[in-house]
């Protein structure tokens, strides 16, 4: 059974990378989707749609333009993995958690105990709950293993 994974949150470190890459060794049948993780470009994303004075304006724009791959590939996906880094507030990943709570999405967050307090919430409506990448792919692992 072919899995559609949508990735979601920090895109600080090559968590998605290690994921993708340890499924491939595995020869796990899973088609790997994500948001932009390219600060530059999805920070433009909406400046096709014309130049703005204003920073929120700007960033709303490229908020909308954004959030139209988001929830398309959300929508597309079987189960999302959402990361939590210690660095950043990922609102997007909070977002996209109740976005795949609302539409019955299952998803698996991926953070460290330091987090558990903060995001208690978003850890009550998650599928599991995974501190490692390697977790997160011998969970992968069961879902496409018959």
């Amino acid at each position: 059974m072919k899995l559609k994974v949508y990735l979601s949150g920090e895109i600080h470190t090559d968590w998605r990378e290690q994921i993708i890459k340890s499924c491939q060794t595995q020869d796990l049948d899973i088609e790997f989707s994500s948001a932009n993780t390219d600060h530059e470009s999805s920070d433009s994303a909406g400046d096709m749609l014309g130049d703005e004075s204003q920073s929120f304006w700007r960033d709303h724009k490229s908020a909308k333009v954004n959030a139209i791959r988001t929830k398309t590939l959300i929508e597309r996906c079987d189960v999302a993995i959402i990361r939590f880094g210690e660095q950043y507030k990922q609102w997007n990943a909070a977002f996209d958690a109740g976005y795949c709570a609302a539409l019955g999405k299952p998803y698996i967050t991926l953070h460290s105990e330091a987090l558990i307090h903060p995001l208690k919430e978003v850890d009550a409506i998650a599928n599991a709950w995974a501190t490692s990448t390697e977790q997160v792919v011998a969970a992968l692992k069961y879902l496409t293993t018959s």
